[in-house]
This record gives C-alpha cells, structure tokens and sequence, in this order.
C-alpha cells in the first residue's frame, strides 16, 4: 500500500548528480518540475491509500512524472525507463533524490501507473498545477508589479475573460474496422477458446474445418476487386463458422466446463459482434445501435465527424475549453453525444473557477441553439456568432466583432493540433478503457505544463532584463 510521504519537495540543489557531470538548473525539465505542486499532489494521492500494511507504493511524483515524461517523447513503457536510466534530469524530474544506473521500477509497472490516476484525479491535478501557478504568480505580482497569468481586467462582480469550446476525438490505435475482418477474428477467437476449453478438461476437439474457413476470408482479403455480392457471399460464410462454434461453447457450458475471466469476457464481445453482424445481413444494412469495430477494444464506437481528411473517427470524443490560454477537458465519451450539451456546464464551471461569467464565449455553429442563447442572453454572456431575427441595416459593426471572435477562436484549434502533433492525442496507444481515459487527461495536463514552464521563464527573463538595465542606468547616471 501507499507510504505517507511529508518530506518537503525536492529541490534542485538537493539532488546529487552524477560524478563529473554538472547539471543545468535552467534545464527545460528542472523548469517544468517547478510548476508542478508535487508536496500538494502527494498529500492528496496519500489519502487514496490510508492503509501501510503490504509493499509501499511508488511515489506519486514518480507515477505522475513518468507518465508526464511519456506524454513528451511518445515511446513505449519499456522505451520510457530506458530513457530514464540514461537521463538525469529525467530522473530529477520523477523524483530521484540523486542519479543511479538502474531502473526505478518495471515497465509494467506503469499500466497500474494509469489505473491508479484515473481522470478524475487527473482533472484535480490539472486545477491543483494551474491554481499552483496562476497563485504563485498573483503573489509575485505584490512586490515586482509584473502581470499575471489569471489576471482579468475588469472586477469579479461583472462578466469578464473569454471562454473557448470546441470538440474534437482522440482517434484509437486499431485498424480500420471491416466487417469480414471483424467476422475473421471472432471465429479464430472463438477456435482458440475451444481449443483451450478442450485442453483443460481433456475433450476431444470438435471438427471446425479451420482450414477452409481460413481460405473462404483470403478469397475476399487477396481480392483486388470486391463487388457487393462477393462480400455479401464471404460474410455470410463466416456468419455460419461462427455460429457453428459458438453453438460448440454452449454445449461445453451444458457439460459444466468453465471457462476463464478472459475467456467469458471475450464470448461475451464475439456473441455481441456475430448478433449486430448478422442483423445488418439479415436487413441489408450497415448501421446499427453501438456497433463495435474492435474485438480487443470493444468500448470503441465510431464518431462521424465530417471533416474531409476523416469523416468518421474511432476513438473517444471530448470537449476542450481554453480558459485564460490553459486547456481543460468538459467532456470526454466514447459515445457520440451533441457538443450544444456542454455549453451551459461549461460556463458553470468557469464561474466556479473565477468567481464571475465570461463576457464571451467563442463556439462553433452546433452550440448556438435556442437553449444555449437564452441561457447566455440571462447571464449577460456574449455568445460567438451571427444574432437571430432580421440582419440590422448598418452590420459593420456585427461583422467586425464576428471577424475578431473567429481570429480568437482559433486558439482552441490551435491546442488541438500541439496536443495530437506533440503530446500523444493523435493516435492513443493504450488497451483499457480506464487507461485510455487517463491517457486523453495526461495529454492535456502535459500540454498545460509546457506552456507553463516557457511562460514563466519567458516573464522571468523579461523581468530579470528590465531589472539589470535599471541597474545599468543608474550606474551610468551616477558616473
């Protein structure tokens, strides 16, 4: 279980470097460390884990940061602790009171890693790293004047700052989904099942002519030109395999073979996929209520995006907010919802934040239905786009504040493409379902944290600058 941890936060001077190596304190990961409030982090992550029986649990820093770590590079688990072994400021980073040559923990270590931080505890951690900043900046603010990250022109009582929302999906890492292919898998699925069943129990194997099954999906797989009959022709076939071989299963279930965890959960997905395959068959259709389109994935759904590049995604689909340049995620599903649902959420949420309502919030088209108006019409809120009801006469003016709320959304846009370009939200590589949550959240947090960290370095320098030439000048004034 979890150890307590309340020693005070690793600083960089602390950390024992390697024998003939000095280390650069300006170093892009000793910045980003230090926007990251780990002592407050670790507090909370403890009480998750109130118990000290059984084997302490890695630190949270240490959990946290490696998977920071391999938001940035984009390798493997086992790519990761590599990286780690041979970096010291990776290691500085994850917590490691000094450099050492071996592996802080076992690659698959980090699959827990994923499971332990769920979303949840990832959004409070993106609060806690933003409020962590955002605080520390208003203090410095007091007694050097420099402006701050969170600052809002106007005062709390009225509206004031600009809300952006956009949708987007974090495609899955699968092949696109066919329906032969998926028709394929489940019946050399269901063969390995019985196979295993078989085994276990010393049952001759019933005959399932593999072979020709096999040869019936590469007639259709090696053929260049597929015509709607042949394919037709092909599913069918394999729609008569697999409910061969299921009605195979049931009959070991009747004798009182049982078979694994593993294996219930994956008869269950393969009775689902052979139900919705053949009710398309059977209507001649190709839509159908939460159609699966992974067999080892089955919580992913299609969403129909309607964009030239891809018009349908599969993957999660999740709602981003940009709040004073920082990206939090509203909403994420694997269903497809309609985005004008988060609207009014997502406002709420901005009010709990700051203390007031935006003066503006910047949307697509799909958010400007009569619900959402009227909601922002009652808050004094600005809504993004064209007012309903006859164009006015003189529509300069409408036409210039709708030019300069396009310019500004383009900032969640923006996020968008540095998160899947940069920080992994382009192509999600993770199996689970809770995993793939918390590695759309990590995505997020770990672009907050970059722009963190080049923000303030950049206020530092500036300030540090400003200061060194006022000292400059009077120096030369007083010569």
């Amino acid at each position: 279980m979890y150890k307590k941890n309340r020693n005070k936060q690793l600083a960089f001077s602390n950390f024992n470097q390697p024998l003939g190596l000095q280390l650069n304190p300006e170093n892009r990961w000793v910045r980003k460390a230090e926007t990251i409030p780990w002592d407050a982090i670790e507090e909370r992550y403890a009480k998750l884990f109130p118990s000290n029986r059984g084997v302490p649990a890695k630190p949270l820093r240490m959990a946290f940061g490696s998977l920071l770590l391999q938001k940035h590079i984009g390798c493997s688990d086992r790519e990761l602790l590599e990286q780690i072994t041979e970096n010291p400021y990776f290691q500085y980073f994850i917590g490691l009171p000094g450099y050492q040559m071996e592996q802080p923990f076992v690659p698959s270590l980090l699959v827990e890693f994923r499971k332990r931080l769920t979303p949840e505890i990832l959004g409070d951690i993106n609060e806690m790293i933003l409020e962590y900043n955002t605080s520390n900046d208003d203090d410095d603010d007091d007694s050097s004047g420099m402006p701050s990250v969170g600052d809002d022109e106007s005062s709390s009582e009225s509206n004031s700052g600009t809300l952006i929302l956009d949708a987007t999906c974090a495609p899955q890492n699968i092949e696109f989904p066919q329906d032969i292919n998926l028709l394929n898998q489940s019946r050399e699925n269901l063969e390995h099942i019985i196979d295993e069943m078989c085994f276990a129990y010393n049952v001759k194997k019933p005959r399932m002519y593999r072979k020709i099954a096999r040869g019936d999906y590469l007639n259709l797989a090696k053929c260049k030109k597929r015509t709607g009959k042949r394919i037709r022709k092909a599913i069918k076939k394999q729609l008569q395999y697999i409910r061969r071989d299921l009605r195979y299963v049931d009959e070991f279930l009747e004798q009182g073979m049982e078979p694994n965890s593993k294996q219930l959960e994956r008869l269950a997905v393969i009775r689902k996929v052979y139900e919705q395959q053949d009710y398309m068959y059977c209507n001649n259709t190709h839509k159908v209520p939460d159609r699966i389109v992974s067999i080892s994935q089955p919580y992913i759904r299609p969403i129909v995006r309607g964009k030239a590049k891809s018009p349908t995604e599969f993957g999660a689909k999740l709602d981003l907010s940009i709040d004073n340049g920082f990206a939090r995620i509203e909403k994420l599903s694997f269903d497809p919802y309609n985005e004008s649902e988060v609207l009014i959420s997502s406002i709420e949420q901005y009010y709990e934040r700051n203390g007031h309502y935006p003066e503006r919030v910047l949307v697509d088209k799909i958010y400007r239905n009569r619900k959402n108006i009227n909601y922002c019409k009652l808050q004094g809120i600005r809504l993004s786009g064209p007012t309903l009801g006859r164009p006015k006469k003189d529509s300069s003016v409408d036409k210039r504040i709708e030019y300069i709320d396009s310019v500004d959304r383009i900032e969640v846009e923006r996020a968008f493409s540095l998160a899947k370009r940069s920080f992994g939200l382009g192509l999600i590589t993770t199996k689970l379902e809770s995993t793939t949550r918390s590695s759309i959240v990590l995505s997020i947090i770990a672009m907050n944290v970059e722009k963190l960290s080049k923000l303030f370095y950049a206020i530092f320098t500036i300030g540090f600058s400003r200061y060194k030439n006022g000292l400059d000048s009077k120096l030369v004034f007083s010569m």
